[in-house]
């Protein structure tokens, strides 16, 4: 709890990945990904309930095992590949509302597929959420200039052409201003965001940008990566996962 404001913490964790077969369960320095958030929550202590958004009771026992509860099931209707966020948030909150018997102010979604989030990152966020009044804020990373929306191109019919018809004018990245992309370690929305506005962003929404190393996991190249990244001198990340 943070001023008054009680924190929902929901991990969505569905187990009809298609990228990479159940992916929430697959180990990074020998820990499922689900379990990974576990352990970031035990050392927050703003949040006052944290669940596990899953439709597979195997995700549902490893996410239990490591001290997220799992007290319903995401309904069918809501397992696929292109549900919003909105909805599966929207079906915690208020499972979560009826379960517990009383009323959720915030809502924190911590995606496993994130797997270098720290209690200082999600503190953060909270933090700035409550404090600043705003509907919502994100964790994001600066892009690379080499990736900016201005610089990229598409391929229309076997023609080439930028994708925005600006990109033509920029010469040097001087001229770019700087972008982020979401980088998945931390979304905190107010409830009446959520309800009110039914939306993850409404319209006062700010960011929290983290320059810590991230990886986003959709792919096993993904995983190769994250596992490169763990070998290196992440004290904080070794720390969390019991490395020495």
């Amino acid at each position: 709890m943070l001023n008054n404001n009680r924190i929902l913490a929901v991990v969505p964790a569905r187990g009809g990945s298609k990228g990479i077969r159940l992916k929430n369960l697959q180990p990074l320095g020998g820990m499922p990904l689900v379990a990974i958030v576990g352990r970031v929550v035990e050392k927050l202590d703003l949040i006052d309930r944290a669940v596990v958004s899953t439709d597979h009771d195997g995700i549902a026992r490893v996410a239990e095992a490591a001290g997220l509860a799992a007290p319903f099931r995401r309904p069918e209707k809501l397992a696929g590949d292109r549900i919003a966020d909105w909805d599966v948030l929207v079906h915690a909150l208020e499972e979560c509302e009826k379960i517990d018997g009383y009323r959720y102010d915030v809502v924190v979604m911590l995606q496993p597929t994130s797997p270098f989030r720290l209690p200082r990152h999600v503190t953060a966020t909270i933090e700035k959420l409550v404090n600043g009044g705003f509907d919502a804020v994100w964790t994001v990373s600066k892009t690379d200039s080499k990736a900016h929306p201005l610089k990229q191109l598409v391929i229309e019919e076997g023609k080439l052409d930028y994708y925005d018809p600006e990109g033509a004018r920029i010469i040097a990245r001087q001229q770019l201003q700087p972008v982020y992309h979401r980088n998945g370690v931390a979304y905190a929305i107010s409830r009446a965001c959520l309800l009110g506005k039914k939306s993850i962003m409404g319209d006062n929404a700010a960011a929290v940008v983290i320059d810590d190393p991230l990886v986003n996991i959709d792919t096993p190249d993904d995983f190769l990566w994250a596992e490169f990244l763990l070998e290196r001198d992440l004290p904080e990340i070794g720390e969390l996962l019991g490395r020495k």
